[in-house]
This record gives structure tokens, C-alpha cells and sequence, in this order.
């Protein structure tokens, strides 16, 4: 009976001993170091930047199928950008509205969607999170359309829909340069 009661043990041990091993980390691992990015550092992470035109006046369109016409946006940095969003579905705002909600850099989407899907009461803005908005239009039905101006720094913003599944797929990125 000692000998049954051996083998899990013996197992666990093996178990315990292989789930530390070939981690090892050196001090150098562990050292941080912060930079400041140039606008050149910030264009060159976001692929294909290059190929957008730099502009402070864009229109965006969401439709039934949760897309955004335009997922990246390049803007000169401390000008007003002047920002038009369209609804071209056909599907009720009950059902499929859609918005753009300007993220702050280093905002978790997922997090943020999360918060905003149970944010009915306020067309999907979670008053929880309005720290993490720089800026957002108005949740939009079919044919409706609204304006924003948001001056933004240098840097890499987030947008997205916040109707609640829509984050995943209707999302974009703006580059301040």
C-alpha cells in the first residue's frame, strides 16, 4: 500500500522540479529603461503609417458588418483635428449603433470595451473610464453622422466603437506626429 502512495508524490516532485527549470534571468534582464520617442520613433511603430496622408480633416464610416473605411489616421501633432463620423448601415441603433471614442495611449482595449458594454445608460461611455478618453461622438443609427475637434499630442491613440462586442473589430489607430 506505502508503495501506491509513493508514485503521486514522486510525480508531483518531478512535476514541482521541471516547472522552474531554464528560467534563469540575469540583473541585465531585469533593468528597465525609458526614452523619449521622436515623432520618427512613434511612425515607424505603427506599420504602413507611411503610406497615409497627413491630415487634420478626416471622415470615417462604421457600417452593418462592424467596420471602420479608415484604421489609421495621421495627424500633425498640436493642430485641431477635425473629425467626421458616418453611420452607412441600414440596421437600428438599438441593434448595431456604432461611435468613435478617442482612447488615451496605453488604454486596455479590452478592459475599456468591457466597462463600456454595461455602460447602456450613457450610449456605451463608461462614466468609470471617461480618464481614459481623450474624445467621442455620439452614438450613431443608420444615416446619422457627428462631428469632433480634439487637438492631440505626439503620440499613438486608440479608437474604437464601444457598442458592446464592437471594440474587437471596429478599431483604428491615430498617429500625432
Amino acid at each position: 500500500m506505502k508503495k501506491y502512495f509513493l508514485i503521486p508524490a514522486i510525480a508531483l516532485g518531478l512535476t514541482i522540479a521541471s516547472c522552474g527549470g531554464g528560467n534563469t534571468k540575469t540583473e541585465s534582464d531585469n533593468t528597465a529603461t525609458t526614452t523619449e520617442e521622436s515623432a520618427s520613433d512613434v511612425t515607424e511603430t505603427v506599420e504602413g503609417i507611411e503610406n497615409v496622408t497627413l491630415s487634420n480633416t478626416w471622415t470615417v464610416t462604421g457600417n452593418d458588418q462592424m467596420k471602420f473605411d479608415t484604421e489609421l489616421i495621421r495627424v500633425k501633432a498640436g493642430e485641431p483635428l477635425e473629425l467626421t463620423f458616418k453611420n452607412v448601415g441600414t440596421l437600428p441603433k438599438e441593434s448595431m449603433g456604432h461611435n468613435i471614442v478617442i482612447l488615451k495611449p496605453g488604454v486596455d482595449l479590452a478592459t475599456f470595451g468591457g466597462e463600456a458594454a454595461s455602460a447602456a445608460d450613457n450610449e456605451y461611455i463608461p462614466k468609470s473610464s471617461l480618464s481614459s478618453i481623450v474624445e467621442h461622438t455620439k452614438l450613431l443609427g443608420p444615416g446619422e453622422e457627428d462631428k469632433i475637434s480634439v487637438t492631440l499630442e505626439k503620440g499613438v491613440y486608440d479608437y474604437i466603437c464601444s457598442f458592446p462586442g464592437h471594440f474587437g473589430m471596429m478599431k483604428g489607430k491615430i498617429v500625432a506626429e
